[in-house]
């Protein structure tokens, strides 16, 4: 199997990080296509945790090669931060290991300063940005008056386009939000500091995902944020700004939808959500605080406190069926050990309306009450069971369950935080096989050491 894509089926945060840096072990190119620095995909190794941002999970594989697609939103100061960050800890990061694409947007100081003076101003309204700046840069991208990476190369161009903008943007700043304007020469001066460093990553990224797939490489393709986050399938207006799952991979990678063999959404065992918006399933007081405490339920890039709730069965079931899904990666089975009983919302209702399909027809969801389904729990450490018989009974009838309310098989789960904490089940997982370029590079602990 040549080419699969790895998204979220959730509101983000379903373990990503970790999947795809397990899944990355059978690849040789790691392609990311959308988001921005507000995804935070975390990868435990030992006593080591990573957090990766921009770059994909596959850099703690030597031999892989990481790419950064058309889709991104790059802040290219966050990406040195980060890049400086993996070299001091060990991990190569060079131009043989990742590849940027030159068609990816930048971010820039004046997108952050007006993505933070928009949350103040909407007050009770705002939607919970990470302030980083994505929403804006996308806003210009989609008006046609962002720079990329190619502009930031160019001295003369990049003079140019800065110019222009900062015309604009400093009035909004000024204008209407009271903001100090930046300076264009000192805005040039910061451009120009990273543009030489960046310049060795720098490719048609799209290009040279084609040609590897057609040199019969295998390619991960790796999803930020989660599909009830997407742009447009999402929860809008308490959304990302671009497309999570995989209909944002042939834009955000520039690569055939066609050539797409298999799409696997990772979601949860039970639900989360940062920050705000409509969260059906959550759950208020003990039993929700105590999901928090043992799932470690902080957002990765923000730090915020994760809200909690049960498996949202009609949420998961349509991010499967508008992405496509062959299966489901289910993480952080381990977490549910112990309670009495389980819960999964199966249903929607309000007044006498009842949904077991996602109301797209009524806004943020409002006044949804949950019809609950409910599962007897088990109890027992999972984190040392490999294999798919080792696991309890409840939580064998659990998983079984999710599989029936959802309508795709789960061909994974996670036991765990370590890499090696999952349990493939090979009835329905078709392994990619060995890399055809990269050996067996980094299968065991500690391979992210150059």
């Amino acid at each position: 199997m040549p080419s699969l894509c790895v998204f979220g089926a959730q509101w983000g945060d379903e373990g990503k990080g970790k999947i795809i840096d397990h899944l990355s072990d059978q690849a040789d190119l790691v392609v990311r296509y959308q988001g921005g620095p507000n995804a935070g995909h975390t990868v435990v190794i030992g006593s080591e945790t990573f957090i990766l941002h921009l770059i994909p999970s596959g850099i703690l594989r030597p031999g892989r090669v990481n790419v950064i697609g058309d889709g991104m939103a790059v802040d290219p100061f966050r990406l040195l931060e980060e890049i400086d960050g993996l070299r001091q800890r060990g991990v190569a990061v060079d131009p043989e290991c990742l590849r940027l694409s030159a068609r990816a947007h930048l971010i820039f100081e004046h997108h952050r300063r007006i993505d933070a003076a928009k949350e103040r101003w909407r007050g009770e309204g705002r939607i919970g940005t990470t302030g980083r700046g994505i929403g804006p840069c996308y806003a210009d991208k989609a008006a046609r008056t962002g720079l990329r990476l190619s502009d930031l190369l160019e001295p003369e161009r990049r003079r140019e386009r800065l110019l222009a903008v900062l015309a604009e943007k400093n009035a909004v700043l000024e204008k209407v939000y009271g903001e100090e304007p930046l300076d264009l020469e000192s805005e040039l001066e910061r451009a120009a500091s990273v543009a030489e460093t960046l310049r060795p990553f720098v490719t048609d990224a799209g290009a040279f995902v084609r040609q590897a797939h057609a040199d019969g490489r295998r390619i991960l393709f790796e999803g930020a944020q989660g599909v009830l986050l997407d742009i447009d399938a999402g929860t809008y207006p308490f959304v990302t700004s671009s497309n999570t799952g995989p209909s944002g991979l042939a834009a955000g990678a520039s690569f055939p939808p066609n050539r797409i063999d298999r799409a696997l959404g990772i979601c949860k065992a039970y639900t989360t959500r940062v920050g705000a918006g409509p969260f059906p399933t959550e759950i208020e007081g003990e039993e929700g605080d105590l999901l928090q405490s043992r799932g470690d339920e902080f957002g990765a890039t923000t730090g915020r406190r994760r809200r909690c709730g049960w498996f949202d069965a009609v949420a998961v079931r349509y991010a499967a069926e508008v992405s496509g899904a062959d299966g489901i990666i289910l993480t952080k089975l381990d977490v549910l050990s112990g309670f009495p009983e389980v819960r999964v919302g199966v249903a929607y209702r309000r007044g006498e309306q009842r949904w077991t399909r996602w109301p797209a027809e009524v806004p943020d969801l409002e006044g949804m009450e949950v019809e609950y389904a409910v599962r007897p729990g088990w109890t027992g450490d999972l984190g040392s069971v490999r294999e798919w018989g080792g696991l309890p009974a409840g939580a064998r009838e659990y998983v079984h369950w999710i599989e029936s309310a959802v309508g795709v098989p789960v061909v994974m789960l996670s036991v765990g935080p370590e890499r090696d904490q999952v349990i493939q089940r090979d009835d329905f997982f078709e392994p990619l096989g060995a890399p055809s370029g990269a050996g067996s590079a980094g299968a065991g602990p500690g391979s992210p050491r150059a």
